[in-house]
């Protein structure tokens, strides 16, 4: 037996140790993190949190995944570590709710995501059942397209059309961005990036032509009971016209390999920061912040992106 041979068993054997001790430290983890939450909604627990629905629980979850993709996006391990203790934390929260309601267990939750894991990678879990025949998932798109397959051959959640399946309570950026990569997979898509750019620009010279028609009144604001019919009308098209040009945009953040939720969130934070330093300068000079001092502040805003990591 070669030396070789030898060290790389011996390898194999410290990592599936490692591996076992990795499960048994998250199974303890995961069992206090339950012990936890059960006490907090218990008759003599917090009275915030025994207050709390799954209904009144939806925007922290969505604050907390944010604070945790802010994490990851800034790569710092240790603040992306708590925010994700906090995702977890709100998951777990909302199946215990419906635990104590009697719709489901939070092991009835573990139990589906692992069995749909298994279902869905059979060229990892080759003993899974009702796998279809697709050759071999050797790379990330056959993965996807073989994901797409069982979803619909086996767990029969094909619909009439294939944007079925993007949930209508999506956010309207989220779902201009889902729809358009089912599109995508159909081969409903632009071939070239360029043709992106293009449809950008020419969604913004419709914008500008549908202001043309705007009423130059400014006392009749549109939709109250000022404007007329044709002034509506007229907003109603500038308002559809900026919608075209957000899809627009959202299709070439796609092209780009870029999500665009993630990409809006990084620009609301930029924002925010630097704003933020606008205000504190003008209060540290004595100046008032409003449009008589825009020199002012374009300086400081100039200054707050001078103090910006590079990223």
């Amino acid at each position: 037996m070669s030396d070789s041979f030898t060290q790389q068993k011996a390898a194999d054997v410290q990592k599936m140790s490692a591996d076992t001790a990795g499960v048994q430290a998250s199974g303890t983890a995961f069992e206090r993190l339950y012990e936890i939450i059960a006490e907090l909604r218990a008759p003599h627990g917090c009275p915030w949190d025994k207050e709390q629905t799954p209904l009144s629980l939806r925007s922290t979850l969505i604050e907390e995944t944010f604070e945790a993709i802010d994490a990851l996006t800034a790569q710092n391990a240790e603040h992306t570590a708590e925010e994700l203790g906090d995702v977890f934390l709100n998951a777990v929260m909302i199946a215990y709710m419906f635990e104590q309601s009697g719709a489901f267990s939070v092991s009835d939750v573990l139990v589906q995501v692992c069995d749909k894991l298994v279902r869905r990678h059979p060229h990892v879990f080759p003993d899974s059942a009702g796998k279809p025949c697709l050759g071999t998932a050797d790379t990330a798109d056959k993965v996807l397209t073989q994901w797409d397959a069982i979803k619909q051959q086996v767990e029969g959640r094909a619909g009439d059309s294939v944007l079925d399946s993007v949930p209508e309570g999506f956010p309207p950026l989220l779902k201009a961005y889902k729809i358009q990569k089912k599109a995508a997979k159909k081969g409903f898509d632009w071939n070239a990036t360029g043709a992106v750019f293009d449809k950008v620009s020419e969604e913004l010279a419709e914008i500008k032509e549908a202001l043309r028609h705007t009423a130059s009144d400014a006392d009749a604001k549109p939709f109250t009971v000022q404007a007329d019919k044709s002034h509506n009308a007229a907003q109603l098209r500038v308002e559809s016209e900026v919608g075209d040009l957000l899809f627009s945009v959202v299709n070439l953040s796609r092209h780009l390999g870029v999500d665009p939720s993630i990409a809006l969130n990084r620009a609301n934070t930029k924002f925010a920061q630097r704003f933020r330093y606008v205000e504190w300068r003008m209060k540290e000079t004595g100046c008032e912040m409003n449009s008589a001092h825009c020199a002012e502040m374009n300086t400081f805003w100039e200054e707050a992106k001078l103090r910006e990591p590079e990223s």
